[in-house]
């Protein structure tokens, strides 16, 4: 009879453990003090290790136990880069305190199971002894300190303030404001280091090297998903990795990562927002269906899709190499992006992440409706719309010139011959944010619409009585002036205009203009006073925004001016008066009216509102 025989290996996040300072992952502001606390032999007795878990707490605990207790500790910098206060790693005593053994003089305690006031008072009497040797140093490291009872932190305030000679505590937790509550007098008596969130390239890098060292191949686009779905713990990436090893042998697949951890083919997610963006809603009900037939859990797609969701935001402003995304994938990631506005995809976002609000979906006895009806919501979302689409639809608009617009022309060209600029309703609409008007009624899936300028489509222009009731364009505002900025003689009303319309001044400096005073002094001459102060100093003789104020108002007044700036008299600058935000609204809405009366009649016909974002 033959007998298998299974053998048994140490775990990669236990046989990795770094065992000297230069080898720990981005923590390095932690490691280097350290070490230099070491070789300069100013270590202090108590320290406070905080952060996420699996970043490296009580590795550096064991790493500074090490140091302080070995034998053969670096002095000088070695050929292979080893600064002064580095453990050897190699030594009885290194190989001891790094794999967790018994060892006299380093005590490793589990604060959760040993929180009470007992425990303390028993530690507090061990640490009276003093070490094994002369030269060594006795370390407690107790982690997850945040469980320790406030008694038990009370009996431990004293020996914290003045401890024994050669003796030094460490306390390690992910929840450094627990102490906070219960024992607010020790983060004094402690110098706290705070270990930060392992990236994810960092994690592939390190993960890369690991299976180096095992013979194992693996590509980076395998590595993402582990180093993603780790979420900045490197122990945890390890252990990830160990799991999807006992499947894949010696080649490391993105089929077997995602067939092992159990996680959601980015496929799927782009096949769902090419639902979301044709609006098939009956589409959701069937793929929804499909993820429980193929076995994948609703909340490890629900976490997935928030991930998507962030991910083609980002790529919808910084475009598709911003993206953290498997290379095969990363354009279909960038056409996906490019069917949604950012706006849109802002509003999915927010609606996914009310989902789970505190653990509601997690704990829900039908998850499975409750994703249907938010794959819904996205499907029957109203869209961004642009106010140039919107006028067309009232009729009034003409179309969108497609020609190439010309370059713009030096200050010293004449004004009107000057491209048109885009109407800052129009941009803060391709944006997304600033004032716009809306549309009253809520969206299809009962919720107020959140996004600048969206609006349910009509089914129809208002009725041709209307339309033909509307007033014609202001003639105080021409294709060629920028939308706010009228072109007319009077250098006040130019003063007026670029106060409410604050995109044509240099930044900073449209507050200044609230209090200032204009006239004009012959036929190009304007002269500007402002009260002394930061305001007069930037326009200050041939300053780069004198010169950019200057040709602000040269459009504004439809001819080359020459701008003075002047200090203001006593008495003639005017602090201006307190607005309330009803007269700041009647103020914005009069402005849209004027500038846009097209637009004014949409407002009237379709019985829009103006709301704030």
């Amino acid at each position: 009879m033959v007998q298998s025989m299974a053998t048994t290996r140490a775990a990669l996040a236990r046989t990795y453990r770094p065992r000297n300072f230069a080898e720990m992952a981005t923590q390095a502001h932690v490691s280097d003090t350290l070490r230099a606390a070491v070789a300069r032999g100013r270590v202090a007795h108590a320290y406070l290790f905080s952060g996420p878990r699996g970043v490296g707490k009580t590795t550096a605990a064991r790493v500074l136990a090490m140091a302080l207790n070995c034998p053969n500790r670096v002095t000088e910098e070695t050929a292979d880069g080893l600064k002064p206060g580095e453990p050897c790693g190699r030594c009885e005593s290194c190989e001891r305190i790094w794999a967790g053994r018994t060892s006299l003089d380093v005590i490793e305690i589990d604060a959760a199971s040993n929180r009470g006031v007992d425990d303390a008072r028993d530690l507090r009497e061990r640490a009276m002894y003093a070490p094994t040797g002369d030269e060594r140093f006795k370390v407690y490291i107790i982690d997850e300190a945040h469980m320790l009872t406030r008694e038990a932190w009370n009996a431990l305030l004293k020996i914290l303030e003045e401890p024994p000679p050669r003796v030094i505590f460490v306390f390690a937790t992910t929840e450094p404001q627990k102490i906070q509550q219960a024992a607010a007098p020790i983060l004094s008596r402690t110098q706290r280091f705070d270990f930060r969130r392992i990236g994810v390239d960092d994690i592939v890098a390190r993960l890369r090297t690991i299976l180096a060292e095992e013979g194992v191949e693996a590509s980076d686009d395998a590595l993402l998903p582990i180093a993603r779905r780790a979420d900045g713990g490197l122990r945890d990436a390890l252990s990830l990795l160990d799991q999807v090893l006992s499947f894949s042998g010696r080649t490391v697949t993105v089929d077997d990562v995602t067939r092992v951890l159990g996680l959601i083919a980015d496929e799927l997610y782009l096949e769902l927002f090419d639902i979301l963006a044709d609006r098939r809603a009956g589409d959701v009900f069937r793929l929804v269906q499909r993820i429980l037939d193929e076995g994948y859990d609703l909340t490890e797609f629900y976490r997935g899709l928030t991930d998507v969701l962030r991910t083609l935001l980002i790529g919808r402003y910084d475009g598709a190499d911003a993206m953290e995304v498997r290379d095969d994938l990363r354009q279909r990631y960038a056409d996906v992006a490019a069917r949604f506005e950012a706006t849109d995809l802002l509003r999915m976002l927010a609606l996914a992440s009310e989902l789970d609000t505190e653990g509601r979906f997690r704990k829900s006895a039908n998850p499975r409706t409750m994703l249907e009806v938010l794959l819904l919501r996205f499907a029957y979302l109203d869209r961004t719309v642009a106010v140039e689409e919107l006028l067309r639809a009232v009729g009034g608009a003409p179309p969108p010139d497609r020609s190439p617009r010309p370059a713009p022309e030096s200050p010293g060209s004449d004004a009107s011959s000057a491209p048109r600029r885009a109407g800052r309703g129009e941009e803060e609409t391709a944006h997304g944010a600033g004032t716009q008007p809306r549309s009253r009624p809520t969206a299809a899936d009962g919720s107020a619409p959140v996004a600048s300028a969206t609006t349910a489509r009509p089914a129809g222009p208002p009725e041709p009585q209307a339309r033909a009731a509307a007033p014609e364009r202001s003639a105080a505002t021409t294709t060629d002036a920028a939308p706010g900025v009228p072109r007319s003689a009077d250098a006040a009303a130019a003063l007026r205009a670029l106060q409410r319309d604050g995109s044509r001044v240099p930044h900073g400096l449209g507050i200044f203009l609230k209090v200032a005073r204009v006239e004009e002094q012959g036929g190009d001459r304007v002269v500007l006073s402002l009260p002394p102060g930061p305001g007069l100093e930037r326009l200050s003789g041939d300053s780069r925004d004198a010169r950019a104020l200057e040709q602000a108002f040269s459009e504004a007044l439809g001819r080359k001016v020459q701008l003075v700036v002047q200090a203001a008299s006593a008495g003639e600058a005017v602090a201006p008066r307190r607005r309330t935000p009803e007269q700041v609204r009647a103020d914005k809405l009069a402005r849209i009216a004027r500038e846009q009366p097209m637009l004014a009649r949409a407002v009237e016909a379709w019985d829009l509102e103006l709301l704030d974002d």
